[in-house]
């Protein structure tokens, strides 16, 4: 038994997400799939990258990771695959994987010679690619190796002397606001300091929480989720909608002088 995991930008009203399940099962059904979102915004490769590096360790050695977001981002889209820390992915040569990985070498990818093999959607593509990896075939002999795949940076924060600035890059389902800034990161340019994290309101956080518990109902917080990702959050409330914090937008973080 082997485990594909799949993230798309399908949704779920269509049956997008049926037919590459069923690509997936018609050549193996010794296999389990796990949904990790179909729920990514549309050609929203940052958001996929986001969701697929956060959860891919949690699968044992040998799972197979399916992205299909932005799949035909050109007229001649190409498709890959590569090994990573005991884990294979798939996905289109749009930058997400580059997202995931900044040391990825092109040299540790192999294109999927698709058309050669006569499959015409992202569904096939991935349903023969999988089902190729999960029998064990090497994975050099699958295709062309690259010289060169598509590179996409990632928003970073910005630390300028005693400031930080950074990016809310997703809104999760409970509508926390998840800030570009990890832990380690905030912790390491703080040395000890006081704070302010301003996110459009006159009164600004100056704690992290480790709870929505260390707050009263109603009131802001701020905390790091379980990827270590800081987020803005309001307890029994949604921090997105009731304090309009959207993707993209910028949080500004001061450190106090001792």
């Amino acid at each position: 038994m082997h485990i594909v995991s799949i993230t798309t930008d399908f949704g779920m009203q269509d049956y997008y997400v049926a037919e590459l399940k069923a690509q997936i099962y018609q050549r193996s059904l010794d296999v389990r799939i796990v949904d990790v979102s179909h729920s990514v915004d549309s050609h929203d490769i940052v958001q996929a990258a986001h969701f697929v590096e956060n959860v891919f360790r949690s699968f044992p050695k040998g799972s197979i990771h399916c992205v299909a977001v932005y799949n035909y981002y050109q007229k001649e889209s190409s498709f890959i695959t590569f090994e990573r820390e005991g884990h294979y992915f798939i996905g289109p040569d749009n930058g997400i994987f580059s997202l995931m990985f900044e040391d990825l070498n092109p040299t540790e990818v192999y294109e999927i010679d698709h058309k050669l093999l006569g499959l015409d959607s992202i569904a096939k593509i991935i349903g023969w690619t999988s089902n190729y990896l999960a029998n064990g075939n090497p994975i050099n002999e699958i295709g062309t190796k690259r010289s060169e795949i598509n590179q996409k940076m990632g928003i970073k924060p910005v630390v300028v002397g005693s400031q930080i600035r950074a990016t809310i890059i997703h809104v999760d389902h409970y509508e926390n606001v998840v800030i570009n800034l990890k832990r380690d990161k905030f912790e390491k340019i703080r040395s000890g300091r006081d704070f302010q994290i301003y996110y459009k309101q006159k009164d600004p956080i100056t704690m992290i929480s480790e709870n929505y518990g260390d707050v009263a109902i109603a009131d802001v917080m701020c905390s790091f989720n379980t990827a270590g990702y800081m987020q803005i959050g309001i307890n029994m409330g949604k921090a997105s909608s009731m304090l309009n914090l959207n993707k993209n937008e910028t949080i500004q973080i001061n450190f106090l002088n001792r």
